[in-house]
């Protein structure tokens, strides 16, 4: 079984991420749901923790058990980092190492794989500060799924959809199953 943090940040799209925490979870895997405040606006961690069996993480600072930081023991025991949807402003926050709350915290201190599959308008998906954003994280060995074309959320037609369900569970499976460097 191996230890998957989701991280679900503040899009419209947040809602298929139910539908990924509990498609890993039916494979066997351990999913822990790390959401951002913005993700509140879309989600709620009840329905993730019902559908992962696991507690939700939604505050850095909530943390009350043990000694021992949370967001760090979850870093450190990771075994992918899968962060569906992840909007611009996170995009920014990881590629300039902000630690301003529990999934960017986390995203800072795991040495596990990240992959990332963006949802956003087209407009800010293009735009060079994004693009500049995701080429970092691109450097620094982060894989993207790359987001896909239709209708979007906003009523424009063009790139920014989050990648379908299954893609990016069969992204994760696959990266899972590569060798550790």
């Amino acid at each position: 079984m191996s230890r998957i943090i989701l991280g679900i940040t503040g899009s419209i799209a947040a809602y298929k991420a139910a539908d990924i925490a509990s498609q890993l979870t039916k494979l066997g895997h351990e999913v822990t749901c790390v959401l951002t405040k913005s993700a509140l606006e879309f989600v709620t961690p009840l329905t993730l923790q019902t559908l992962s069996r696991r507690a939700v993480i939604t505050d850095l600072f909530a943390e009350k058990d043990g000694w021992q930081p949370g967001h760090i023991h979850l870093a450190d025991t990771a075994d992918l980092l899968l962060i569906a949807p992840a909007t611009a402003n996170t995009l920014a926050s990881l590629a300039h190492g902000f630690a301003n709350d529990a999934l960017t915290a986390i995203a800072l201190a795991t040495r596990a794989p990240v992959l990332i599959a963006p949802a956003m308008n087209g407009k800010m998906w293009l735009h060079p500060a994004t693009q500049q954003n995701v080429a970092t994280l691109k450097s620094w060995g982060h894989r993207f799924i790359d987001p896909a074309e239709g209708l979007l959320a906003c009523g424009y037609e063009g790139v920014g959809r989050l990648a379908e369900v299954d893609h990016i569970v069969q992204a994760a499976v696959a990266r899972l199953a590569e060798p550790k460097a």
